[in-house]
């Protein structure tokens, strides 16, 4: 499956992943692609923040109630602002489209 990240930068990367159930802040991560995440995925710093493209929203696994308040802490939250580390990757987000959001200034 293939995921497309656009980064702080504005470059558009797609990387190939497994639909394992790891989590997307994983993968941007591991391709080197600069993304805070400092908690490591437990939910709880909102430094793996990103933008789902409006296409993917309804694909989106529902939001657990830790997620929705940790994302209230991010830099500019919206509606489309999600936890990479909260999303599992699936078969049905292949195609998926993501930008990481911007840090605090």
């Amino acid at each position: 499956m293939e995921i497309c990240v656009t980064d702080k930068s504005g470059i558009r990367h797609v990387l190939s992943a497994e639909a394992n159930g790891a989590s997307l802040m994983s993968l941007i991560r591991d391709a080197g692609i600069d993304i805070r995440a400092e908690c490591g995925g437990c939910c709880v710093c909102a430094t793996c923040h990103v933008q789902v493209g409006d296409d993917w929203l309804a694909a989106m696994p529902p939001q657990s109630d830790d997620e929705a308040a940790t994302i209230e802490g991010a830099y500019e939250p919206g509606p489309a602002s999600r936890l990479s580390c909260q999303i599992p990757l699936s078969a049905e987000l292949d195609g998926l489209q993501v930008t990481v959001a911007p840090d605090w200034p």
